[in-house]
């Protein structure tokens, strides 16, 4: 399966020069599925690969950067936009990684700006977002009555010019999930950068990683979420970084997500871990790709995208919720 493939290129990227065609195709077809193609070219570089797979890479490499720079870009154009408001605006995900200059950011591919205010003032950056070209994306009434009452974001808005999109969050899991994290502890002790935007600490990214993860939706992407893991943890994990991790774990109620964070990265991207039969089912759903990258056990899928939205409401609130979708002709598939 290329999935298992892809986590072994990623774990020891030197296991790449023993590929034949079929392993190449199979390899390069799951790093485009889970985003991670710009991460394996940069960990493959300067190794004795094929041609053809050579200058595929060396264009993810370039689309990535071109990627970085526009990401960069977005975070600065937020920050003016947002300047007026005096409320510290702090980047998550791959912009975050990427601004902060950290391993997790190196090829990471970034699609939306994601970016964390307070919740008392998110009708106030969504007005200055909006007065500075932002438009909505949700024009059905009840999605975007769905994302203002119960989600942790606002309803996803588009740049009218740049075409770029921004996440809004005033939390990390849903108003609906049965954890709820501490927002303002992550608001107020995250760090500023020199450019006047704010990051998490990086214990608090890889909680929120792990949150993303395991507590909010259904592992779509979840190779690329659990590698930034990795990355975190590689770059940061000692004694002291374990104790801040498990502090800040334990304070939002995610220590049994962040635990399950830490034995996966090093069952699939480190030196191993004994899993127990839930993480196995987890691996499952992770590496679950085809010798043409494509999403295999769709048994497993649908039921992790139950999971899913089990997690983030309640049960009446699902029903009613999955019902509603369902008559506007949405699909999990």
């Amino acid at each position: 399966m290329s999935g298992a493939l892809l986590a072994r290129a990623l774990r020891d990227p030197a296991s790449v020069v023993a590929l034949n065609a079929a392993g190449w195709t199979g390899l390069l077809a799951a790093a485009r599925a889970e985003q991670l193609i710009g991460t394996l070219a940069h960990l493959v570089a300067g190794l004795a690969i094929p041609g053809a797979a050579r200058r595929i890479l060396a264009d993810a490499r370039a689309a990535v950067e071109q990627g970085r720079q526009a990401a960069l870009w977005e975070a600065e154009m937020a920050r003016r936009a947002l300047a007026g408001t005096d409320m510290p605006v702090v980047l998550l995900k791959g912009t975050a990684f990427v601004a902060s200059g950290l391993s997790a950011g190196v090829g990471r591919q970034i699609g939306d700006l994601d970016i964390l205010v307070p919740r008392d003032r998110i009708d106030e950056a969504e007005a200055a977002l909006i007065a500075a070209g932002w438009e909505w994306v949700k024009p059905d009434p009840y999605d975007d009555d769905y994302y203002r009452r119960w989600m942790h974001e606002l309803p996803p808005l588009i740049h009218r010019e740049r075409d770029r999109m921004i996440d809004v969050h005033h939390t990390i899991l849903p108003l609906t999930a049965r954890i709820t994290p501490d927002a303002g502890a992550l608001i107020a002790s995250a760090q500023r950068l020199d450019n006047d935007l704010f990051v998490l600490l990086p214990e608090a990214m890889l909680v929120h990683a792990a949150a993303h993860l395991f507590a909010d939706g259904d592992l779509s992407g979840g190779l690329r979420n659990l590698w930034d893991i990795h990355c975190l943890l590689d770059e940061f994990g000692d004694a002291a970084f374990d104790a801040r991790l498990a502090a800040c774990a334990g304070h939002h109620g995610l220590s049994h997500e962040v635990g399950r964070a830490v034995r996966l990265s090093a069952a699939l991207f480190g030196s191993g871990a004994d899993l127990a039969v839930a993480d196995r089912l987890y691996v499952h759903r992770l590496l679950a790709r085809d010798g043409w990258g494509r999403p295999t056990r769709k048994l497993t899928e649908f039921a992790f995208y139950l999971r899913g939205h089990w997690l983030r409401m309640p049960p009446f609130m699902l029903a009613r919720h999955l019902w509603t979708k369902w008559r506007k002709g949405h699909s999990p598939a």
